[in-house]
């Protein structure tokens, strides 16, 4: 695990910003999810796939290789594979 070397505040609800490097890096847009877990005295975030990773979608969602897949992207790929 690597550390950014950038800190944040919690303000008084909580909250803590991620900087814009960090969100870029992860693909990480507004309205992601992300999952918070404990591990001993770390708190880790990770990147919920709740779109489709070919055109952004986040309805009608497989799971194909533990990536999320619409059916749309499926029909092209399976013809594009013919």
């Amino acid at each position: 695990m690597s550390t950014s070397g950038v800190t944040r505040k919690v303000d008084q609800l909580g909250r803590v910003v991620l900087p814009v490097e960090i969100r870029r890096n992860l693909g990480l847009r507004e309205g992601d999810q992300v999952e918070i877990a404990v591990e001993g005295s770390r708190i880790l975030l990770t990147k919920v796939e709740t779109r489709c990773i070919f055109c952004g979608t986040g309805t009608d969602l497989r799971e194909f290789a533990a990536k999320r897949v619409c059916n749309g992207c499926v029909g092209r790929l399976t013809s594009f594979a013919e």
